[in-house]
């Protein structure tokens, strides 16, 4: 692949903190004390959509978000807590997952720096659901041994149903759980992407309908268990009743999700809508943080006292 060389640079203000020099860095913690940290996953899809399909879900608006309610934001990490994801053992499922406890200390290692370089609020966006399951103690463990604001916003495909609702963007009824993995969303998210880069990476042709089930080892045994999405609880008379830690591959086929997962009314416009659309309200939401009063305590990276994992 050539790279041309552009005639003119440009100087324009730099929001990806990882391109900032230190002196630049000086600047931004003149003008805010919030920074944006986007997490990943990378993760199979189904057969129709990339592992960087999680990815692509927080890194695009998180850029827009942080433009829009000037602040920094930090690299995307792409790889997250996806250990359901993984397939058999040879099978090439493109998988690859942190265990619960390095993810753990990862963020919290991230979060440590940015407190010590000066940031008092950090906003980790996850783009991927299953993320939320392992991040609590570490944004515990920075809250309680810092006082920093720390939380972590979705910008996942299962929390958009409820989020882009009244927009006239989700054509899957509720039924057919248009959030979940796989599906309208992220599938319309995927075919922006591949609008704007010009890289083939959606491929409806390889998949179709998918329903979801309970998995086999259970309904050997009894017909009342159903499961209706990717949710890790159990279904019994039409309630959750119990969470049990299920891979991917045993309630889907195929990777898709939903009742059925529904990749087909995706398009790259509603990828763009939805993209924006989470921008919007992220960048809402980082100014009425900016409002919040912090006083961050043992700011020094190497001072810990805490350490839950």
């Amino acid at each position: 692949m050539e790279w041309e060389e552009k005639k003119e640079v440009k100087e324009e203000k730099i929001y990806n903190l990882s391109r900032c020099g230190y002196l630049e860095v000086r600047e931004w913690l003149k003008e805010t004390d919030v920074v944006l940290i986007p997490l990943g996953s990378m993760e199979q899809h189904g057969r129709h959509l990339p592992v960087c399909t999680d990815a692509l879900a927080t890194e695009i608006p998180c850029q827009i978000a942080a433009e829009r309610a000037n602040v920094p934001y930090m690299p995307l990490l792409p790889i997250g807590y996806s250990p359901q994801h993984l397939h058999p053992p040879g099978t090439g499922s493109g998988t690859v997952s942190f265990s619960a406890t390095t993810y753990q200390n990862i963020l919290y290692d991230i979060g440590r720096c940015l407190i010590h370089n000066g940031f008092n609020k950090l906003i980790f966006a996850t783009g991927h659901t299953s993320n939320m399951k392992a991040v609590d103690p570490a944004l515990r463990a920075l809250r309680y041994e810092t006082h920093a604001f720390v939380c972590c916003y979705r910008n996942d495909a299962e929390a958009m149903p409820n989020i882009l609702q009244g927009e006239g963007i989700i054509e899957n009824p509720p039924e057919e759980a248009p959030g979940w993995h796989g599906s309208e969303v992220e599938t319309s998210e995927c075919m922006y992407f591949e609008k704007l880069y010009g890289k083939k990476i959606v491929h409806l042709d390889r998949t179709q309908k998918e329903y979801t089930h309970p998995p086999k080892w259970i309904t050997e045994v009894s017909e009342k268990f159903t499961k209706v999405n990717g949710s890790p609880y159990l279904t019994m008379k039409g309630k959750d009743v119990a969470w049990v830690p299920m891979e991917h591959q045993e309630y889907s086929d195929t990777g898709l999700i939903g009742y059925p997962g529904n990749p087909f009314r995706a398009t790259a416009e509603k990828g763009k809508r939805i993209f924006y659309k989470k921008a919007e309200i992220m960048a809402e939401f980082l100014n009425e943080v900016k409002k919040i009063k912090v006083e961050v305590k043992n700011r020094e990276y190497w001072n810990r006292s805490f350490r839950p994992f």
